[in-house]
């Protein structure tokens, strides 16, 4: 479900979807997502001064307190 829809998130935001994965893990606080996106998509997920990455931090967390879970989304480069 949050994996659902960062996938979408991100997919609409890079020029490479399909170089897209997404990990989750689940702590015994909260749901971690880990979000790998081609090296030259970096720049267009965390956008500039990180406002593309804080909205779609905001968007998952609002959408999982609806659950009253806590969700984080960490970005790794792709290897």
């Amino acid at each position: 479900m949050y994996k659902d829809l960062l996938e979408y998130i991100a997919k609409n935001l890079v020029q490479n979807p399909d170089q897209i994965s997404i990990e989750e893990t689940e702590n015994e606080s909260k749901k971690i997502l880990k979000l790998k996106v081609a090296k030259e998509d970096m720049g267009r997920i965390i956008g500039k001064d990180g406002r593309i990455i804080r909205a779609i931090r905001e968007i998952i967390l609002s959408y999982g307190m609806k659950e009253k879970i806590r969700v984080s989304v960490e970005v790794e480069e792709q290897k």
